[in-house]
């Protein structure tokens, strides 16, 4: 495609609308589109691992700052040890909140994890997670959405222009033309993610 960059894509944003008008609000087309992204998309190119140190009687670290959503979280050693997630309704009816020692449960409450029992001392959390990438902006030329799913970011930038191009009939268009770029990629995400995986399928 033409955009590989922050500059070249506000201008092929500026074609697509054919409007003089919107100049000044293109960024924040732009800005919405990937918040709307942030919140349709956990694919593979999103993941990254984050690791934690926890405190000897302190419950709780805080998600990482472009935490989206967790994949998988246990504390890394010799041996590893596996963390079992629990609702926090479950959670806090779980006696081991009130234990001291290695975590074997979390939750996750506003921005942070919590863990029971309450570690009784320093533990290193590995953390994979689905991460907010930096938007693109004046000052952020690309990032995975512009990278990786050009076409994605492109119809949600328009179909946010939405407000200005009231009775607009591309507007049902970007935003069809959005919801087939979304499930293309999540389709091919699994591919991805599995297709080099070995299934073994057991009989009972």
């Amino acid at each position: 495609m033409a955009f590989t960059n922050y500059t070249s894509f506000v201008t092929t944003v500026q074609n697509y609308l054919a409007r003089d008008d919107l100049g000044t609000v293109i960024p924040d087309f732009i800005e919405l589109a990937q918040e709307r992204l942030s919140r349709d998309l956990r694919v593979q190119e999103m993941l990254k691992v984050s690791t934690a140190s926890t405190v000897a009687g302190d419950k709780n670290i805080a998600f990482p700052a472009d935490f989206l959503e967790l994949r998988e979280i246990h504390i890394d050693g010799t041996p590893v040890y596996t963390l079992e997630y629990q609702t926090p309704d479950k959670f806090f009816r779980n006696g081991k909140t009130h234990l001291s020692g290695v975590p074997t449960h979390f939750t996750m409450l506003g921005a942070e994890f919590q863990f029971a029992p309450v570690p009784d001392g320093t533990k290193t959390v590995q953390i994979l997670y689905y991460s907010k990438p930096d938007f693109i902006s004046t000052s952020q030329a690309s990032n995975v959405y512009l990278a990786y799913f050009p076409d994605a970011l492109l119809y949600a930038t328009l179909a946010e222009a939405e407000p200005y191009l009231m009775n607009d009939d591309r507007v049902q268009v970007w935003a069809s033309l959005y919801d087939r770029a979304i499930t293309n990629i999540r389709e091919n995400d699994k591919g991805a993610t599995f297709s080099s995986a070995i299934l073994n399928v057991t009989t009972s």
